[in-house]
């Protein structure tokens, strides 16, 4: 997007100037206050990126700007451009206008109920059908009018339409003609590149045999999208299409040795889930990519005076109501993963989708299938969690699900519609899973003691730093490796291995990675997981798992809470206002100062809380600061290796830095709970 475009426009919703964020299926550009309701309204309303802050393939950009350009806001105001219209009260918001209700409530009726748009006359004998705007749709996209096609979508046209005469699909047509822009308005609204007609060619072929071999590339892209997304989202890069690599699989280290058996399980019935099912998880934990990712950005271009906030990011998938209640709630708990958790299920289905779309069977596969990660523990995720707030929208209930396995009511998430589910779980499969539990929960007795030694060191040294016994500086105290790191030799990899099992013992899978990826190709590539490297909750702080410490109720006043929070917030936002201005220099002198705070506001609260709320909250907070640490290291290039990606870094940085600020923000509403009563 040219800078002078960006300095020439207005928002499409209120007209305030210089909007940074685009509506890519509206073809709109809008400003800060009015994406957050964007961003509320969930992707199949509105599909937000940042203009410069997000990658965007560059053919999709030109094809939102000259949307924008040429008057596509026009489509979502018809009703609005006429004069009756002011004569009855109806105006569009203005920047003076507050978020809630004026603006939100503007936004919500011209993409959600598209109130404004203009509909067709409704005479019964002569009313336009789906099937009607369809082929309209279809005759369009031959030409260069883009409004044009957007408008007939917007009344209903279905970008998949087989014309039964034609004998082919829009996106034939379009990348034939080598329309790209038209291919690309096309696919955002759901064209399927790889659609057949009855020629049994697809839109890739004819656009090769048509000459138009750019657009035949990126249609490829555009087929492979979902897995390309999800592999960038963890390892910053993507498969080299041209080249006949379709996809990347970042790998475990020894994941069939310290998998746990319930964790397994989960993985093998994802492996034997239908294609439907299958594909319908993939679209989902897409979607969760992409609300982490925008979160990150959002993070990073926002005024942050008022960072501990509901207001600064949406904190699970919004409802879609084309979906069943159960499958909504399904993607919304996908919000609870950590980032390890999410990090394995992503790699699960990257390797899965492999799997199929090379024809591979999998051995003993089951044909009956409940819900994949019905039963893949979240403790430690869910627990953290108020328990007086509620956790997600009002789509559906838990009663059903919770009733099926009492051992780990609580334990659960679910990815799929469960509505949709082959047969209900049998008896041995109940015993399997709470057998496999059972296994799961001794394990975790044995690390715990296996973690005393460890955390008799380190409570001698937290003991140090409170008497002020030397200066904290970023080998202080004992920095816990990045399990994503890669190792340089065997021996520190031994030792990450080792101290992974001593201060993760809550964690059913291993999310330690290979110090190489493997690609299609066989090559091995050095890197680091985009965004997956988080300790977060997944983490244990070894004083807060001694098991033989006797629990200490008492927990600091609010005062105390609240004013190291104001501390740590205050160092949060030096750090993010340097990320905004690109000064990376200021990342480790920024995140040893936020490490100080930390370790002061988790000295303030007894070595055993009985609250399991204040537990992990205090998890999240000290190891989410010894993360961010490691993460701003890395915006310091080693000599003799190549700089680092430092958008990826500072993505990272962000989101180590929203999970301290949540924990504080957590700690402060707990301690004022308990306080008062």
């Amino acid at each position: 997007m040219s800078k002078r475009l960006r300095n020439t426009e207005v928002c499409a919703d209120c007209n305030a100037p210089e909007p940074r964020w685009a509506s890519v299926n509206r073809g709109v550009l809008i400003c800060d206050e009015c994406c957050s309701v964007h961003r509320s309204l969930g992707r199949h309303s509105s599909q937000v990126r940042h203009l410069t802050h997000t990658p965007w393939p560059p053919t999709q950009q030109q094809m939102v700007q000259a949307l924008f350009s040429n008057g596509a806001n026009s489509i979502w105001e018809h009703s609005l451009l006429d004069p009756a219209s002011v004569m009855s009260g109806k105006r569009k918001a203005n920047p003076q206008d507050k978020l809630h209700p004026n603006k939100s409530e503007f936004i919500r009726a011209k993409y959600q109920m598209l109130a404004f748009v203009h509909r067709m006359p409704c005479r019964e004998e002569d009313s336009l059908t789906a099937k009607d705007l369809s082929k309209q749709l279809h005759s369009s996209v031959r030409t260069g009018n883009l409004e044009t096609c957007l408008r007939l979508l917007s009344l209903g046209a279905q970008a998949n339409f087989f014309h039964p005469e034609k004998g082919n699909t829009p996106l034939h047509v379009a990348a034939k003609a080598g329309q790209v822009s038209q291919a690309e308005l096309l696919t955002v609204y759901g064209a399927d590149p790889g659609a057949p007609d009855s020629n049994g060619k697809t839109p890739i072929e004819h656009a090769r045999e048509a000459g138009h071999h750019d657009l035949a590339d990126r249609l490829v892209e555009i087929q492979y999208e979902l897995t390309d997304r999800l592999a960038f989202y963890l390892c910053g890069r993507k498969p080299d299409h041209r080249n006949g690599q379709h996809f990347i699989v970042p790998q475990m280290a020894d994941s069939s040795l310290d998998l746990s058996e319930l964790a397994k399980a989960a993985k093998k019935k994802l492996q034997s889930l239908s294609n439907h099912l299958f594909e319908e998880l993939a679209m989902d934990v897409y979607d969760e990519v992409d609300r982490r990712e925008t979160d990150a950005v959002w993070l990073a271009t926002q005024n942050h005076s008022t960072l501990v906030t509901e207001t600064t990011v949406v904190p699970f998938l919004p409802v879609n109501p084309e979906y069943s209640s159960t499958r909504n709630q399904g993607r919304q708990k996908l919000a609870r993963f950590n980032a390890h958790e999410f990090a394995t299920l992503v790699i699960d289905i990257l390797s899965d989708a492999k799997r199929r779309q090379l024809g591979n069977s999998v051995a003993s596969s089951k044909d009956n299938v409940e819900l994949i990660l019905r039963n893949v523990a979240v403790r430690h995720c869910s627990d953290s969690q108020d328990n007086d707030q509620p956790d997600y929208d009002s789509v559906a209930s838990d009663e059903d699900t919770d009733q099926e396995l009492p051992s780990s009511k609580g334990d659960r998430t679910k990815s799929v519609d469960s509505d949709l589910s082959d047969s209900p779980i049998t008896m041995q499969e109940y015993l399997d899973v709470k057998n496999a539990l059972s296994a799961s929960e001794a394990k975790i007795q044995h690390l715990m003691k296996a973690n005393n030694t460890l955390s008799d060191e380190l409570r001698l040294m937290q003991k140090k730093t409170e008497r002020g016994a030397f200066v904290t500086t970023s080998s202080s105290l004992p920095s816990f490796p990045s399990t994503l790191s890669w190792s340089k030799d065997e021996s520190t990899q031994k030792a990450s291995k080792l101290e992974k099992q001593s201060s993760m013992p809550e964690s059913d899978y291993d999310n330690t990675f290979n110090d190489s990826e493997m690609d299609d190709s066989g090559l091995c590539r050095r890197g680091r997981l985009r965004s997956s490297g988080w300790m977060g909750e997944g983490s244990s702080i070894p004083e807060l798992d001694d098991v033989e410490m006797e629990s200490d109720p008492a927990l600091p006043s609010t005062e105390d809470v609240i004013r190291k929070t104001e501390q740590i917030t205050k160092n949060i936002q030096e750090l993010l206002r340097a990320a905004q201005d690109n000064k990376h220099d200021s990342f480790i002198p920024c995140s040893e100062r936020i490490h100080v705070a930390v370790t002061e506001m988790a000295a303030l609260f007894p070595k055993k809380p009985r609250s399991e709320t204040v537990r992990s909250s205090l998890r999240l907070l000290t190891s989410s600061a010894y993360r961010l640490q490691n993460e701003c290291r890395k915006a310091v290039p080693s000599e003799g290796c190549p700089g680092p990606d430092m958008q990826l870094v500072t993505q990272q940085v962000i989101q180590c830095a929203y999970d301290i600020a949540k924990a504080a923000k957590q700690l402060v509403t707990v301690t004022t709970k308990e306080n008062t009563n």
